[in-house]
């Protein structure tokens, strides 16, 4: 049976996930970030998935070999997670292992469903790697700031909403990224076009999401406030972490021309739900 745990007993799971795995599931598990995790066993979990709270994705973590888990998943996914999925508009099951053993478990798990698969790679930057030289030259007219209360009432800011949706993805509230993240974001004519901020947050370990608004890509703003948010980390002890698709190869050059070296690499799949 597969049940879904309290937030209060998340920290149960602390012992089973693998130490070199996913910021964002150590991150739910320590209550930062809002997320569902359902396990085996309510009292002494031995396997268990966890619901990302932006929606990007499920984490399936502890023993691949657990046949009491393994072989209930199908079932559980199209009887609970489906109509769940479907209030929120979600239709893709995209799924990843907390460690590299679950892939093979999740490929003959889903043999049976229009399953497709990406590879994504992570990175962490220390100060020692850190390229400060590599801040690029950007137009004229683009600011830099820092996300800070104080941004939210300044009125002159067209499109304060839109940094704060951005935020709420990641975040229960924008209290709560004002507690334990940061952030900067590139105002452009009284618009914010740009922004570079904690998408996931555990122990000293920044998952930086960053997005620029289509009108305003290939200016390098990616690079200029990624290089902002990277300094402001590493100057206060917090280590960068930057999950991106193999594919994705503008994030990739980006991250790899602030200094950012690759820890390591998972593979992603993903079916229809509908």
């Amino acid at each position: 049976m597969i049940i879904e745990l309290d937030k209060a007993e998340y920290r149960k799971c602390r012992k089973i996930l693998h130490e070199q795995g996913q910021l964002e599931a150590l991150a739910v598990v320590e209550n930062i970030n809002p997320g569902r995790i359902f396990v085996d066993d309510g009292n002494n979990p031995a396997s268990g998935l966890i619901w990302l709270g932006n929606n990007d994705g499920f984490i399936f973590f502890g023993s691949e070999q657990n046949e009491s888990f393994t072989s209930e998943i199908n079932g559980f996914i199209d009887n609970t997670i489906r109509p769940e999925a479907k209030k929120v508009q979600l239709k893709w099951f995209e799924a990843m292992g907390n460690h590299e053993k679950w892939g093979p478990v999740i490929e003959a798990i889903f043999e049976h469903r229009k399953l497709g698969s990406w590879n994504q790679k992570v990175y962490t930057l220390h100060l020692e790697d850190y390229r400060e030289q590599s801040v690029p030259i950007t137009e004229f007219g683009y600011e830099v700031l820092q996300i800070e209360e104080e941004l939210f009432t300044d009125e002159s800011i067209k499109n304060i909403d839109f940094l704060q949706s951005k935020i709420v993805e990641f975040w229960p509230s924008v209290e709560a990224f004002f507690r334990s993240g940061k952030g900067y974001c590139i105002i452009h004519q009284n618009e914010v076009v740009s922004v570079c901020f904690s998408g996931f947050v555990a122990d000293n370990v920044h998952g930086i999401h960053i997005e620029t608004v289509k009108a305003h890509q290939r200016k390098k703003l990616a690079q200029r406030i990624a290089h902002r948010f990277v300094k402001d980390c590493l100057e206060n002890k917090i280590i960068p972490y930057w999950d991106c698709m193999e594919m994705n190869k503008p994030s990739v050059a980006v991250a790899e021309s602030l200094g950012f070296k690759n820890v390591f690499n998972y593979v992603g799949y993903e079916f229809p739900l509908e």
